[in-house]
């Protein structure tokens, strides 16, 4: 099973990007493999674990291929093998900046890349951020489960004249505050570590919000598990948003479908009119659009 053939003769100089994606099932042989750029590293992502002689073949083919393309810089290459529980994560090649700040568009994020399977920064949400960069001017943003607050910096870099963002973790909100701050971008700006699923009264009173974000883990213990819990926001979801005010709803769970999601909203927030589906970036190409990431717009009628 050959990598080479299907990595790419070009990059986005200096951007955060998706390589190659073999977790969208269109190259047989490769779905556990994915390949990023978060400059000036490499990280190579397993989902199961590879035997050694196609470990070691993808390792010299990304040597090979990366003394071509990269203008002599040398490689500095991760291998993160999510075939086994916990994660393991190994430093192939190379060195890590310290911090680690990458870009994506004109905005700057910082990353982790050797600690869990979570670095800081989605690259496959990059279409929903530009999406609420481009739409944020002069609104009031509220940014459910934020992690690290990509959204609310696209919001901000967008003219957003508030942002509120939640997430239980205290950590990522943390790392969130100097994505802002590294991007100059903290005015208007809230943080919750709070459990969204006690503190809508508050949430409800720092609003109305003309744009809400809802990107919500698929499943995890003690936070959110999509299946019981997304009707849980969408009931609510109504109350937050002005008259017209939009919703931008995101689904990541390969089990879930497209129709999963516009149900839950049929029969939980009615009065939500679908607009669109967000379409993912081209570097992350799916055989099943069900399985791939599923982001929908909504308008409050």
């Amino acid at each position: 099973m050959d990598l080479a053939p299907h990595l790419p003769n070009s990059l986005q100089p200096g951007q955060a990007q998706r390589l190659f994606h073999g977790r969208g099932h269109c190259y047989p042989g490769l779905e556990s493999l994915t390949l990023d750029l978060y400059p000036p590293v490499l990280l190579l992502t397993t989902f199961t674990t590879p035997e050694q002689p196609q470990l070691q073949l993808w390792l010299q083919q990304l040597a090979a291929w990366w003394t071509q393309i990269s203008d002599d810089q040398p490689l500095h290459l991760v291998w993160q093998d999510r075939g086994c529980s916990p994660a393991q994560t190994t430093l192939v090649s190379g060195e890590i900046p310290e911090p680690h700040w990458i870009f994506e568009g004109e905005q700057q994020f910082l990353v982790n890349l050797m600690r869990g399977q979570n670095h800081g920064l989605f690259l496959d949400m990059a279409a929903g951020r530009h999406w609420v960069r481009e739409q944020a001017r002069g609104k009031r943003v509220l940014n459910l489960f934020a992690y690290t607050c990509g959204f609310s910096v696209a919001a901000c870099a967008g003219g957003a004249e508030s942002v509120v963002n939640l997430d239980m973790s205290g950590g990522a909100l943390k790392t969130g505050k100097r994505n802002h701050a590294k991007n100059e971008l903290g005015q208007g700006v809230r943080y919750l570590a709070h459990d969204l699923f006690k503190t809508f009264g508050k949430l409800k009173k720092l609003g109305p919000y003309d744009l809400v974000v809802v990107d919500p883990p698929s499943f995890q213990h003690g936070s959110f598990i999509a299946t019981k819990d997304y009707c849980r926001v969408l009931r609510r979801l109504p109350e937050l948003l002005v008259s017209g005010g939009e919703a931008l709803l995101c689904l990541n769970a390969p089990e879930l479908s497209r129709d999963f999601l516009k149900g839950q909203v049929a029969e939980f927030a009615p009065a939500l009119t679908l607009i669109e589906q967000l379409a993912n970036p081209v570097t992350f190409p799916e055989s099943d659009p069900d399985k791939g990431l599923k982001v929908f717009r909504y308008r409050l009628e």
